[in-house]
């Protein structure tokens, strides 16, 4: 699949468009309603189902359907974030009405470590071939794990990650509107909401390391495993607030 160079141009820099639109659309904070969460869900799936397409029609069907296979497993496994964040908002007692700008920075820092391993694993596979044996041995190990935690419920407090933040930054016990970072006395101090956002990009890190072996057992083709990775997270931050209604009914 040849791929030049201004077309990754071209993707990232529609990817931040929309991301600027949507930023755009929420710089006010307010709470994100049903209709709200369903219109951004059909957007985002809608531009994910068309990129798709595009492959199809410009690189034929095998890669249009590698496209489409990784772009539905991501999808999949990334609907696990969705209900971590629902439990990490409940514990911190997140206000709705700043939930969007942390998913936001969330999002925005996924891509970026996503992009990371993809590359990674990219060079990896291109100078090691077996190690999609590791890969695939990984899956099955993290399969099972999954298989005998399933009665278990994720705590924050028991997150190591958490005690170190705590234990090394300074914090408020008091949100302060979006912000992450306020001045006390001239101490900086971070806010709960940075501790939120921590927590989420650390999940997220975690689930990475499931999925993106997962969608390189489908294609070894770095643009079709960045792209599906990019458009299947970008609507998990539709797609939370729609579960956040479901849960308050």
């Amino acid at each position: 699949m040849n791929t030049p160079l201004w077309l990754w141009l071209a993707v990232l820099a529609f990817i931040i468009l929309m991301l600027a639109i949507d930023l755009v659309a929420h710089r006010e904070a307010h709470v994100i309603g049903v209709r709200e969460a369903a219109t951004w869900s059909a957007v985002w799936i809608a531009l994910g189902v068309g990129f798709g397409a595009i492959i199809w029609a410009v690189w034929g069907a095998e890669f249009g359907q590698q496209y489409f296979a990784g772009y539905l497993i991501e999808k999949s496994l990334a609907v696990d974030n969705v209900f971590v964040w629902a439990i990490i908002f409940a514990h911190f007692a997140v206000p709705a009405q700043f939930q969007h700008r942390v998913l936001f920075l969330g999002v925005l820092g996924a891509l970026v470590f996503r992009g990371i391993f993809i590359a990674g694993g990219a060079v990896l596979i291109a100078n090691f071939s077996w190690v999609l044996y590791l890969f695939a041995a990984f899956l099955l190990y993290t399969g099972v794990r999954m298989i005998r935690q399933r009665d278990e419920h994720l705590n924050p407090d028991q997150s190591r990650v958490l005690a170190a933040f705590r234990r090394l930054i300074p914090m408020t016990d008091a949100f302060h509107g979006q912000r992450l970072l306020v001045r006390r006395g001239g101490l900086i101090m971070a806010t709960p909401l940075l501790a939120v956002l921590v927590l989420i990009e650390t999940t997220d890190i975690v689930f990475a390391v499931d999925s993106i072996p997962a969608i390189f057992a489908v294609t070894d083709e770095v643009f079709l495993v960045f792209t599906a990775n990019a458009f299947a997270i970008l609507g998990l931050r539709a797609m939370y607030f729609l579960l956040a209604d479901l849960v308050h009914r």
